[in-house]
């Protein structure tokens, strides 16, 4: 019993209630390619609010929703995208899902919009969320693999302008949050114009070290990220991680769960706004 109670007091500790995690997760076609759902979901279970790429249809949200609730006892939701993204042939939706008694929508903010339609193979997308005293605009990118690393750069510095349309489109909300799966590490240059953003905006994972797409035999890209504002987001708590569930079946992986490993980062959810100021 007191071992019970010691792993309850560690788990409040690095966990506290009044935090939330946040993750991303590019799903590798959720809804077409085979999957096995239920280990799927059990991972999605380790957050409170999932951000997701590469979603195929809405029927397979519905299946991972209802598993979640089965594992969490808790109730879940989940917002896919009005439209599926993509100018070529392949065409994707992104899609949310989150714990209901953390996290509730606001309003679906949409998409990156802007007069030149080819800014981006996938537009980013937008949704804004509450959780407990934080709003913020939960914004999903998946950009562009392209033939040449130059188109992948040219999408990288079109970044500054989706946090500012993203900042713009919902008065007197400043958090955005980017995140995704952006076929570059965050250090290239062609994130430097969002990097050196007045509003200090910062990526978050280290891509020396956090390795999130799966080789044959091991981790090789670190092409997943958020991207958040030191200035505005002042709730981030500076905890972040890779969520590695692999014991060495990368193959196997692939083939029923996906090719990337899911993002996440900490957010206090109790911050009151004048102690942002």
């Amino acid at each position: 019993m007191r071992y019970f109670v010691l792993f309850f007091v560690l788990f409040s500790l690095l966990f506290p209630e009044d935090t939330i995690l946040v993750a991303s997760f590019n799903t590798l076609r959720l809804g077409k390619n085979k999957k096995d759902y239920y280990q799927f979901s059990k991972i999605l279970s380790k957050f409170e609010l999932i951000g997701l790429q590469e979603v195929m249809n809405e029927n397979s949200l519905k299946i991972i929703k209802g598993n979640l609730e089965k594992i969490t006892g808790k109730k879940w939701e989940y917002h896919i995208s009005e439209k599926p993204a993509g100018r070529g042939e392949y065409k994707e939706y992104f899609a949310y899902i989150w714990q209901k008694e953390k996290v509730s929508i606001k309003e679906a903010v949409g998409y990156y919009q802007k007069e030149k339609s080819a800014d981006f193979e996938r537009e980013p997308y937008g949704v804004w969320f509450k959780a407990g005293e934080f709003d913020f605009i939960y914004v999903l990118a998946h950009s562009v693999y392209g033939k040449r690393e130059r188109e992948r750069i040219l999408e990288a510095a079109r970044y500054i302008l989706v946090y500012e349309f993203f900042q713009n489109k919902v008065p007197l909300e400043n958090d955005v949050i980017i995140a995704g799966d952006f076929n570059l590490p965050a250090d290239n240059r062609g994130f430097g114009k969002l990097l050196r953003h007045p509003e200090q905006i910062e990526y978050i994972l280290n891509p020396d070290v956090d390795l999130t797409t799966l080789g044959k035999k091991s981790l090789v890209n670190p092409y997943d990220n958020f991207f958040i504002s030191r200035k505005q987001t002042k709730e981030f708590t500076g905890r972040y991680g890779v969520y590695n569930y692999i014991k060495n079946n990368y193959e196997e992986i692939k083939s029923y769960i996906s090719d990337h490993l899911p993002i996440y980062i900490e957010i206090n959810t109790s911050m009151q706004e004048i102690l942002r100021s």
